[in-house]
Formats: structure tokens, C-alpha cells, sequence
């Protein structure tokens, strides 16, 4: 429950993220924004793990499959389209159609077990969950 918890809070947190990197971005320019809040994060990141609030090692770092390491690179491209999209039609619209996408890819990455996880049953009520949610995407759309 407490997993459920902090995954509802990251939704949250995610909206409150885009609004304001949209907002900077409407000053600075997309890409521009993008570039700050990475770089925002990445000292916010190393003052943490300065201060001891990291629980991994680094030594394992080489021992991580190549393709892990393109989430920083996925990273910037999801700040982007973030930014982009908010400052055309809205947050609540845009984060709609974010938590649709994001949904949609889970869906494939457990059927097909990709990147180590553990393969999941496909249903028609997951099916049907998904076209529920697109279809909220679509009336948040509508004016």
C-alpha cells in the first residue's frame, strides 16, 4: 500500500513538474529549459549523495546492461515534450495523454518481460482500462 502511496505522490510531483518547467520554458525557451532542470537535478542529485543519502554502489556501475543508461538520454526528451505540451493545451490534458502513453508502454514492457522484468497476462480489462483512459485524455481535449 505504502508503494501505491508514493507512486500516487510521484504523479503528483510529476504535474507539479511540468507546470513549472513549462512556465520556464514560456521565459527561456524549450530547450533551454530543459537544459536547466537537468542541470537543477543533477546538483540536487550529488548534494544528496554527498551528504550519504545514497544506498547503492558505484562500483557496480560497469555491471549495469548498456541500455540502462539511456534513461538520461530519454530524460531530455520526455522534459521537452512535456514542456512543448503543456504550453499548448494545458497541464491536466497534457499530463492525460502522459499517464495514457506511460500506461501503454508498461502494458508492452510487462506482456514482453523486456528489460529483465517479469512477462504479465495481457486482458480485455486491461484493454478496456487503457481505452477508458484515452477516452478521458480525449474529453479533457474537448472544449
Amino acid at each position: 500500500m505504502l508503494s501505491l502511496l508514493f507512486a500516487a505522490l510521484s504523479g503528483v510531483l510529476m504535474a507539479l513538474q511540468g507546470a513549472l518547467n513549462s512556465a520556464l520554458g514560456k521565459v527561456v525557451g524549450l530547450l533551454e529549459a530543459t537544459f536547466v532542470v537537468h542541470v537543477v537535478g543533477s546538483i540536487v542529485g550529488l548534494v544528496l549523495l554527498l551528504v550519504g543519502l545514497g544506498s547503492g554502489n558505484w562500483q557496480n556501475w560497469g555491471q549495469a546492461p548498456w541500455y540502462t543508461y539511456l534513461g538520461g538520454l530519454l530524460g531530455v526528451g520526455i522534459v521537452y515534450l512535456v514542456v512543448a505540451s503543456i504550453a499548448k493545451i494545458g497541464v491536466a490534458p497534457a499530463t492525460t495523454a502522459i499517464i495514457v502513453g506511460q500506461v501503454s508502454m508498461a502494458a508492452l514492457i510487462d506482456f514482453f518481460g523486456w528489460f529483465g522484468h517479469e512477462p504479465l497476462p495481457f486482458n480485455y480489462l486491461k484493454g478496456l482500462g487503457l481505452t477508458l483512459m484515452a477516452l478521458g485524455a480525449w474529453l479533457l481535449l474537448s472544449r
